[in-house]
């Protein structure tokens, strides 16, 4: 059976925070087809044997008069069910019209306030008529991979991803206090950083790297995400930013440290892997988009006293 997930969404890190219930349906029905508009998802989950295939398309998505263009890509396919992840009207009519046999998706008049990890959770269970869908699910990379990098790494050193960039200003803790809690971790211990910027992140990454007291780190913001994700993968422990880089690590059973500032908490809600931090004297609910907390109000210190708690 030709199976299809629709995944309407731009950011990585929120596609990849829907894995876990693509990987539920592949092993019902086989692996996969996931369209996304999502430009790098194909390229983070090359590895993966339960995903058979991943489309992006940039087009057809935004406009109700571009159904029939999205009903006619449908039909290349000979799809015989889709799951859509969103309630997307445009998306459930153009595969009614492909002539799609089982068409699942989430009630198209319940946009607001949708929270990923319930919704998409809710959603699994009663399309594939289970109890208690898992959220998390385990990231494949093929081992080979993390050995080649691992093998030039000192096994001894602790290996932190310093997740410095994401997807907007207001979501970042800021170089400053990445420079100054690399360096402190610098001077009361063995640590080896992989500093977790994108391209366009580069000023960021430098203005980390060149305050580093030694010279333990890899900046990554010139590699593709295939290239990326392997030092991911083999890290000891995540610190920084919501990004795509922790939902990497929280499914790869890595503890994940993610620095809340402007993003809900249902981003990080579904894996054990994660702990949350933020400022003091604010409740994690009332965090999301908009928050706009000042990253000054997460010292130093707590960060680092975080990640000594959570080393062992």
């Amino acid at each position: 059976m030709k199976t299809c997930i629709y995944l309407s969404y731009k950011g990585l890190g929120a596609n990849l925070l829907h894995l876990v219930y693509c990987h539920e349906i592949a092993k019902r029905y086989g692996p996969v087809t996931i369209i996304t508009i999502c430009a790098n998802l194909e390229a983070a989950l090359e590895d993966d044997p339960l995903i058979e295939k991943v489309i992006f398309i940039n087009k057809y998505h935004k406009r109700f008069i571009d159904i029939l263009k999205l009903k006619n890509l449908l039909n290349t396919f000979n799809f015989d069910q889709i799951f859509i992840f969103y309630p997307s009207f445009r998306i459930y009519l153009a595969s009614i019209l492909s002539n799609i046999k089982k068409v699942f998706c989430y009630p198209l008049l319940k946009k607001n306030k949708l929270h990923l990890v319930v919704a998409a959770k809710k959603f699994t269970e009663k399309s594939l008529c289970i109890n208690n869908c898992p959220t998390e699910t385990n990231f494949f990379i093929e081992k080979n991979k993390t050995e080649n990098i691992n093998k030039n790494l000192d096994s001894k050193k602790f290996k932190i991803v310093i997740g410095a960039g994401s997807s907007g200003p207001t979501t970042k803790w800021g170089a400053k206090n990445f420079f100054n809690l690399i360096n402190k971790l610098n001077d009361n211990g063995e640590y080896y950083f992989f500093i977790l910027c994108g391209p366009d992140d580069k000023n960021l990454s430098d203005e980390i790297t060149n305050n580093i007291n030694k010279k333990n780190y890899i900046p990554l913001y010139n590699k593709k995400i295939e290239e990326v994700i392997p030092y991911l993968c083999l890290a000891n422990m995540y610190v920084g930013n919501d990004s795509f880089g922790s939902h990497v690590t929280a499914q790869s059973g890595i503890k994940s440290l993610v620095i809340l500032l402007d993003s809900p908490k249902a981003y990080t809600d579904y894996s054990k892997n994660y702990q949350r931090i933020f400022p003091e004297g604010i409740k994690i609910e009332n965090i999301t988009h908009g928050s706009n907390l000042n990253p000054e109000d997460v010292s130093v210190e707590k960060v680092y006293q975080e990640i000594i708690n959570n080393k062992f």
